[in-house]
């Protein structure tokens, strides 16, 4: 419901030329320095998902403006896309948020010691770092010293952003056209559509992250009041969901989901916990965490799998704030896999022309990220037995 939402809602933004106006309004807020952009992104969804915003809806509402940004300048859209994702994963872990509120709240029922404060800053700093590796890894070093202008803005309307031999349609840019080819315009100014589609996505932004509503019916809703004001001009927009995407991930949620309910997830669980070694049965346990994660909801993995882990600790053999804070992370670092939600959704809201190659790349990452995390958060927060 969200990736349909979402996209359907932004599928209008584009044709009225409103997140044309939105990405014009954002690269003059950084003066035009192109590398700032991700980061921008990243540090923006952070602090929505700090102050409470569930991960998911948090990227919601910045990745369609972050790609058109990418599309608009040139900018590889695998690296716009995991900066909004693990600047989400950043704030995740505030004392205030979902995954902080989860986290903490089972540690502290089981009577184990726990830093909210720490887990939270590990978190940060974790998510910090890898942003900082995958920006030169997708060609951030590219962007340092490049600064936008008019120029270049028409042309990036219709070159390639990143894909290896990947081109865009007009159709499926910022045009300010109704899904129409033609001369592209840049659009710096609001009419009245523009201004109402201003509100709808400032109430979605402001229901789904201030009263916890569901981002995908908000959405739904806003484009179909969208759609009634100008129908002519919409009529294209439902075209313009990702289709594709949304069945693939439900059918893994539905199978994931199916795993959970008759107790498979559980059975894995409880054989780790009775492993004779507990410093090997903390990684298996980061391990199950790091893969059902990237197929599932990380909310829901962190309330299964830190429960697992309460006899391991309770033995006093390992550290409970290093142990936790390394299941948090590899648990929450998969979110960039294109089966999870926010993964989904940047697939998603990339053009269509390049979405073969995020969904390539967001996989590759994603999956490397299930292999690396586990042991990497284990060496560091585990083994030392310094928490």
């Amino acid at each position: 419901m969200t990736l349909v939402g979402v996209t359907f809602l932004f599928a209008i933004a584009r044709a009225n030329g409103t997140v044309d106006w939105l990405v014009h309004r954002s690269v003059q807020a950084v003066r035009g320095r192109i590398w700032l952009v991700p980061w921008i992104m990243f540090a923006v969804t952070g602090l929505l998902t700090a102050f409470g915003s569930v991960v998911p809806a948090a990227v919601a509402i910045i990745a369609p403006i972050g790609l058109s940004l990418a599309v608009r300048h040139r900018i590889n859209p695998v690296l716009m896309g995991l900066s909004i994702i693990n600047g989400a994963t950043a704030g995740g872990f505030s004392p205030i948020s979902i995954f902080g509120s989860i986290t903490n709240g089972v540690v502290a029922e089981a009577g184990l010691p726990g830093s909210p404060v720490f887990l939270f800053v590990g978190s940060l700093v974790f998510n910090v770092l890898l942003n900082v590796v995958m920006f030169f890894l997708f060609g951030g070093r590219q962007l340092i010293g490049r600064v936008v202008d008019e120029t270049e803005v028409d042309e990036a309307a219709v070159a390639p952003a990143g894909g290896p031999g990947a081109a865009r349609s007009v159709t499926t840019g910022a045009t300010g056209a109704p899904f129409t080819d033609g001369e592209h315009h840049t659009v710096t100014t609001l009419d009245r559509n523009r201004s109402l589609t201003l509100v709808a996505l400032l109430g979605v932004a402001v229901g789904a992250l201030a009263f916890q509503l569901d981002v995908g019916l908000l959405a739904v809703t806003a484009s179909v009041l969208l759609s009634l004001i100008a129908p002519s001009a919409y009529k294209g927009a439902v075209a313009q969901v990702a289709w594709p995407t949304v069945l693939l991930v439900c059918g893994i949620v539905t199978y994931v989901s199916l795993m959970q309910e008759n107790g498979t997830i559980d059975w894995v669980g409880a054989q780790v916990a009775s492993v004779g070694v507990p410093l090997i049965a903390a990684l298996l346990i980061c391990y199950i965490g790091s893969v059902v994660s990237a197929f599932a909801s990380t909310t829901g993995i962190l309330a299964a799998l830190i429960p697992l882990a309460v006899p391991l600790l309770l033995g006093g053999q390992l550290g409970a704030v290093g142990v936790v804070t390394a299941l948090a992370i590899s648990s929450s670092v998969v979110d960039s896999s294109p089966y999870s939600t926010s993964g989904a959704l940047t697939v998603a809201n990339t053009p269509e022309a390049e979405r073969d190659y995020v969904y390539r790349k967001l996989m590759q990452w994603g999956f490397s990220m299930v292999l690396i995390t586990p042991v990497v958060t284990w060496l560091i927060l585990v083994v030392p037995g310094w928490l």
